[in-house]
């Protein structure tokens, strides 16, 4: 796919997703090929929240335990902020593998989306 078909599939499903969720912040997922990262984004005031990062961690091999990593450190940070209603913006991804995982995670974490 070319980089126009990524964007195009960005813009697609990011205004679907705040035509419907206007009171929730939005959570954005990049994927490299070796690290995850996520942010937490008030929309209304173009803000970002809270941001996690899988670059620090550097404890496992597997690219799946860094995506739990990041969920579980993502939920705490969260928490702090009093932040449990969320939507989901996956971005140019597919809902497979390591993004379906940190997703799973968060939501076992207690963030509803």
């Amino acid at each position: 796919m070319t980089n126009i078909n990524y964007s195009k599939r960005i813009k697609r499903i990011r205004s679907k997703l705040k035509k419907v969720n206007s009171e929730r912040f939005r959570l954005t997922v990049f994927r490299s090929t070796r690290n995850i990262s996520a942010q937490i984004i008030d929309d209304k005031n173009s803000k970002t929240l809270i941001s996690a990062s899988s670059l620090k961690e550097k404890n496992t091999n597997k690219k799946a335990d860094l995506s739990i990593l990041l969920a579980e450190n993502l939920i705490k940070k969260a928490k702090e902020k009093k932040i449990t209603k969320i939507y989901f913006d996956r971005g140019r991804y597919k809902y497979h593998g390591r993004i379906k995982i940190f997703a799973e995670t968060l939501r076992k974490g207690g963030l509803i989306f």
